[in-house]
């Protein structure tokens, strides 16, 4: 038997650890999927606050290994779960990474966030040394690792821990790059022959994750229509021509969901169980639900719409904001969870109470509630503007909670639209993003829910989608494979 490929994550969230959105459940569940197939996976995390604080007790690894980037030459302590099936470890500098939050407040970044993530990248070789550990490919996401691929490339080249490791960089989004002050790049200890039109330089400004992009041997996505529009003008954010450069190495990989954590027929925090062949329990979690928000027991034969989502303008919230009024007008209840950008948080703040009963809003993150949304809603709302792959759309499926969706990126990769000719169909999806094309969607949703009998056979429909991580994984593992020979 030939030895196992050995795989370094390089992260900044994962479940169960520390999350902000859907990366943290790709680095959470990924990395036990590849494991299955035969690979040896690690993966490397800052030691957050909430890490520390959290419920998986951990363990010091190895102390004081240092990092030498530059203008920044510090140590720090290696940290493990003391659990030894976990695959973690921990990057502890309470400096950089002892915080409230990941990256920022509602009010803006971090001011040294260039610092914290170009130290956590730093962190991979000495890391490596200290497990010696020689990874085959290197295997980072989003802007905050993205200097690994490029360190690799530029200054660990006679490293022998790392000789002839690959690299692959995965974009959960591409909006978010890890833009920083030119005259910050003494920081990073990188030669200014790096700093070019092919390298870092984005507008006179550092572009993180740009020199990802340039650096790693093979880009991914999220998902395949997601890897296409990021090329263009509309989706590109400005980096659609280096994409296009990169094009025969770029790769569209649907994410995966882990339906141990996220099936009605397994779900310990929803009140009662169900599945496909028997729907009765789902009855339980509505009425929960509606408990849970303080919404009116007179409509309990009405439609809950649920939103578990980053309250931010790339989810449409813009267009949930435009049409919340025309709902609240209507038999139905609708349910938000989430925190995101201030407007948002101010806006819903205001108009919950002038729709008690009918509108429930809880600005927060909860593990729980967002199980329950997902077990007792009706229908589940994703009015995004763009949206690289999604995973709520695929959990709201497998509790037969229909989406109603715009037809972008996974969205359009995951929901099959109801009428179409081929299929029953599994939501319901609109293509202008305007709020008129949003509001005709969901009043065509409720139509559909008015036909009880058509109702259940979308939703047994939608409950037998697998869009678990069995055939993602093996497409990452293909990827890993042919780029490490």
């Amino acid at each position: 038997m030939g030895q196992k490929l050995r795989v370094l994550f390089v992260a900044s969230e994962g479940v169960p650890f520390a999350k902000t959105g859907g990366l943290a459940d790709i680095v959470g569940t990924l990395p036990q999927a590849l494991e299955e197939l035969g690979v040896e996976v690690k993966v490397l995390m800052p030691y957050y606050g909430m890490v520390k604080q959290g419920k998986a007790p951990t363990t010091l690894i190895a102390e004081d290994l240092e990092v030498n980037l530059g203008l920044i030459n510090h140590t720090f302590n290696l940290m493990a779960p003391t659990d030894p099936g976990a695959p973690f470890y921990f990057v502890e500098r309470d400096e950089f990474y002892e915080r409230s939050q990941l990256y920022g407040t509602p009010r803006g970044d971090y001011f040294d966030n260039l610092e914290r993530f170009a130290f956590f990248s730093g962190a991979v070789l000495p890391f490596c040394r200290a497990l010696d550990f020689h990874p085959d490919l290197i295997h980072c996401h989003d802007w905050q690792s993205a200097l690994a691929p490029v360190y690799l490339r530029h200054r660990w080249g006679g490293e022998d821990i790392l000789a002839g490791a690959k690299t692959v960089f995965t974009i959960h989004n591409l909006a978010y790059q890890g833009l920083f002050p030119r005259d910050k790049y003494p920081l990073l200890g990188l030669d200014w022959s790096f700093y070019g039109i092919d390298g870092l330089e984005y507008y006179g400004q550092i572009n993180l994750l740009k020199g990802g992009i340039n650096s790693a041997d093979a880009v991914t996505t999220v998902s395949p229509s997601y890897s296409r529009e990021i090329q263009t003008p509309e989706f590109g954010c400005g980096l659609e021509g280096v994409l296009r450069t990169r094009a025969e190495q770029l790769h569209g990989i649907l994410n995966g969901v882990d339906y141990q954590d996220w099936s009605p027929e397994t779900d310990s925090l929803i009140p009662a169980k169900f599945s496909r062949k028997d729907l009765k329990g789902k009855a339980a979690s509505k009425a929960a639900l509606m408990e849970a928000f303080g919404l009116s027991p007179d409509l309990a034969d009405a439609p809950i719409l649920a939103i578990i989502s980053r309250l931010a303008d790339q989810k449409g919230f813009d267009l949930v904001e435009q049409v919340l009024p025309q709902l609240m007008k209507q038999k139905l209840m609708v349910v938000i969870l989430g925190t995101g950008e201030e407007k948002y948080h101010r806006w819903l703040e205001a108009e919950a109470p002038k729709f008690k009963g009918k509108l429930g809003v809880k600005i927060a993150f909860n593990n729980q509630l967002a199980h329950l949304m997902e077990a007792g809603a009706d229908m589940f709302l994703m009015p995004s503007r763009y949206e690289p792959c999604g995973l709520n759309q695929i959990y709201s499926m497998k509790y037969g909670t229909i989406p109603v969706v715009r037809a972008t990126g996974g969205l359009a990769d995951t929901v099959t639209p109801v009428g179409d000719p081929k299929t029953l169909g599994t939501g319901f999806v609109f293509t202008d993003y305007t709020a008129e094309a949003f509001l005709k969607a969901i009043h065509t949703a409720l139509d559909a829910y008015a036909n009880k009998d058509l109702w259940q056979r979308i939703m047994v429909h939608a409950m037998t989608q697998d869009f678990s991580w069995k055939v993602s994984a093996r497409k990452y593992l293909e990827l890993y494979k042919s780029l490490v020979g």
